[in-house]
């Protein structure tokens, strides 16, 4: 009996050993909860556009293919060459009412954004046919920002809240888009910041009188693709997420 009884205690200790032996990164990838989907939001019909891996859901604008672009700490990462060397990236999938949920930083004096409804055919941008969610760091710029340049802001067209909490270049700050038919909103850290309805008398003056004047074709899809822009800035994204809404 002693000898099973040490038997036993000597598999123990090795078991214990192996166990206490695993490997830093193995156990930090059971317990990462960047760039997946809880159960609740795989319930509510949520997808997920980057698994901090992969590139799969995404391509160049106008190509098959990917370039300019990488995976760094687990971000999909604009390397920020410039929009002539590389280019904005598209979503493979298009998209018509949706909510999408993504968490950025941008370089310092950095320049990004984030457009929908952008389509390819015909077009040589993806900001000739797509509204843009701007990113920028405000605080280092080096030139003078109108309120329709600033982060949040619907751009070109309608300014974001005066009173939003934006997080200094270098630092994480969550975006959500909601768009639904014609109303569109624009969230930052927890916060609307920008509403507008497409397609409105309003919102047809505005494009009419400013910087889209002479592109005829902006804002106009109900469906198209998610554009993350290369505008020479690094840029980091993560933990993107759509929900489709019906």
């Amino acid at each position: 009996m002693k000898e099973i009884k040490s038997l036993s205690l000597l598999l123990f200790a090795l078991l214990f050993s192996l166990a206490s032996c695993k490997p830093k990164t193995e156990q930090n990838s059971q317990t990462n909860t960047e760039n997946c989907l809880s159960k609740d939001e795989i319930n509510k019909g949520w997808k997920l556009l980057f698994d901090g891996k992969t590139m799969d859901e995404w391509r160049s604008f106008h190509s098959d293919s990917i370039s300019g672009w990488t995976i760094e700490d687990h971000c999909l990462t604009g390397l920020g060459a410039g929009a002539d060397l590389t280019g904005d990236i598209i979503s493979r999938d298009s998209f018509s009412n949706f909510e999408l949920s993504i968490e950025w930083k941008i370089s310092e004096a950095g320049n990004s954004g984030i457009m929908f409804h952008v389509l390819e055919d015909g077009h040589s941008t993806t900001y000739e046919t797509g509204p843009e969610y701007q990113l920028i760091d405000e605080l280092n710029f080096p030139e003078h920002l109108e309120d329709w340049q600033k982060t949040g802001a619907n751009y070109a067209m309608d300014p974001a809240s005066a009173d939003k909490i934006l997080n200094p270049a270098g630092s994480f700050n969550s975006t959500r888009i909601l768009v639904n038919k014609s109303h569109v909103e624009h969230w930052l850290n927890g916060k609307k910041i920008v509403e507008y309805e497409l397609w409105s008398p309003e919102w047809k003056d505005k494009v009419a009188a400013g910087k889209w004047k002479d592109y005829p074709d902006y804002g106009l899809a109900e469906t198209g693709h998610i554009a993350l822009q290369d505008h020479g800035s690094k840029v980091w994204f993560k933990n993107i997420k759509i929900r489709p809404i019906e």
